[in-house]
């Protein structure tokens, strides 16, 4: 286990927030739940408290706020944490997530090792949320919320427990079957989310193409259903994976193309087949095109759809739908060297289609086109997802609330729309018709790497269609949402953006 990691485990349990014994009882509150039953019960046994603190206008019930009050041997839990849940109205899975990763978040930050979360007792009979729905949600919001990144922190300022014991309570029985089965998935889910934090966060002089590689097939050593393939150097030159070499030759760190295969139990030829494609840079300074210095430490994410490939790997591998999924991960250093590709190079792609560079970073581009390829026409794959952390432009266009999706099937496009509804991990659907493949095209090859000052997200997406073949494809820039959580983490860093909703895709495909 990684030092960095806190043992969090989930349960469901017969229990209220009167009588549970835990360090926390988490109870959600709804801007107008402070007259429910429960709630009143809780206040009566701390001396109206919970009133005085709405009087006073300390907590309103807004969603994921939070407000801690010490029980003082008034309840069996040692401290009552309200937690907002916002407009009744507007309640949903995502609002439970987010609410559980405030209490598990509290928890941590107090060094609490048990906590009580009663978060969905007020649920509206109205609302488009189930006890199973709810039990995953928060599951997955109590692993976000726990989790921490000081892996190479030597001296931490203070202790904290190994272990948060996270239990999710309800008095009805027959709800508690119900969320059980919801909060299984959630913890499976929530897991492999943080295990792609954790890869993402560690540095490029940690993580090169290699060691991702020895993380992939360490996956799959200890994930039943999974088995990993690993081209080095000497195979890409043998199988002409020219976009892939050309980015990594720059660098000393010599570039990988990682393959996972899920194949569930009793596979044929009539099993469905899903390609999950990952742009791993493990670092980018831009290459001979190089980046400015301020901000190039946050180079090390240029890996983050890679990674999200590999946790959703893992996800995927625990839950076993009835699918076929390769998660294909592209895997290089962009550095600038005396062996680095240069603008004006035409590269050859796996393809066999040409590529006159105009920026060698827009590298992300060179690597995704051999893998979407090696998808297509390799492995046979008839759906293909990429994600990515692109493009600048999208971040632009989105900033850090939404990913970019773009695609050539619209009913693809609504399966990941309808997958990102579930996961509450935000897309919006913008275009890459062929006009924007205009921009792309060359005068002395195919294409080029750049389109230009506009649209560039489009633009780049537009390029990733010409190697897709006849399958079925979609692109997700998360390049603004990758990182830093957009306001929705304790933990700097990586938010592990995908993997759920790379997971809900996949699982949804077997159906």
């Amino acid at each position: 286990m990684n030092k960095q990691l806190i043992d969090i485990s989930i349960a469901v349990q017969k229990a209220d927030a009167l009588t549970c014994t835990a360090d926390i009882a988490a109870v959600g509150v709804f801007e107008d739940g402070f007259e429910r039953p429960d709630i009143k019960s809780l206040d009566k046994r701390l001396g109206g408290r919970i009133r005085t603190l709405q009087k006073l206008g300390d907590f309103d019930g807004k969603a994921a706020s939070v407000c801690l009050l010490y029980a003082d041997s008034k309840l069996a839990a040692k401290r009552l944490l309200l937690v907002g849940l916002g407009k009744r109205t507007a309640v949903t899975a995502n609002t439970l997530r987010k609410a559980a990763t405030a209490a598990a978040g509290k928890a941590v930050d107090i060094n609490a090792a048990s906590l009580v979360m009663c978060l969905h007792s007020d649920i509206p009979a109205t609302a488009k949320l189930n006890p199973v729905q709810a039990g995953q949600a928060i599951a997955e919001g109590a692993c976000f919320g726990a989790f921490r990144y000081d892996e190479y922190i030597t001296a931490p300022a203070k202790k904290r427990p190994a272990r948060l014991k996270a239990v999710i309570a309800d008095a009805d029985p027959s709800m508690v079957k119900l969320l059980k089965q919801g909060a299984a998935v959630g913890a499976v889910t929530g897991s492999a989310q943080n295990f792609a934090r954790t890869i993402a966060n560690r540095p490029a002089n940690v993580i090169t193409p290699e060691t991702l590689a020895m993380e992939a097939k360490k996956l799959a050593q200890r994930t039943p259903r999974l088995r990993c393939t690993v081209l080095n150097e000497k195979q890409l030159r043998a199988k002409k994976m020219g976009g892939i070499l050309a980015v990594g030759q720059g660098s000393a760190n010599p570039p990988r193309l990682i393959v996972l295969e899920y194949a569930p139990t009793g596979a044929s030829s009539h099993t469905p087949t899903v390609a999950l494609v990952g742009k791993a840079i493990t670092f980018d300074s831009g290459g001979i095109s190089l980046k400015p210095g301020e901000g190039m430490q946050d180079m090390k994410f240029d890996k983050s759809g890679g990674i999200a490939v590999l946790g959703a790997m893992q996800a995927i591998g625990a839950l076993a739908p009835k699918v076929r999924v390769f998660g294909i991960i592209p895997a290089a250093e962009n550095m600038p060297s005396g062996l680095s590709y240069r603008p004006g190079d035409i590269i050859t792609t796996f393809s066999g289609k040409t590529v006159e560079i105009h920026s060698t970073d827009a590298e992300g581009r060179m690597i995704l086109c051999d893998a979407i390829t090696y998808a297509a026409e390799t492995l046979g794959c008839s759906t293909i997802v990429d994600i990515a952390t692109l493009t600048g432009a999208c971040v632009v266009a989105l900033g850090q609330k939404r990913a970019g999706l773009l695609g050539n099937d619209d009913a693809l496009i609504e399966r990941l729309k309808a997958a990102s509804a579930v996961t509450g991990e935000r897309i919006w659907h913008l275009p890459c018709d062929d006009e924007y493949l205009e921009t792309m095209k060359s005068k002395i090859a195919d294409f080029k790497n750049t389109g230009g000052k506009w649209a560039g997200a489009c633009t780049a997406a537009a390029f990733l269609s010409q190697f897709v073949g006849k399958a079925k494809w979609a692109h997700i820039d998360m390049a603004g949402v990758g990182v830093w959580g957009a306001d929705e983490t304790l933990a700097p860093g990586s938010i592990g953006f995908g993997v759920r909703l790379l997971t809900a895709f996949a699982v949804d495909s077997a159906r």
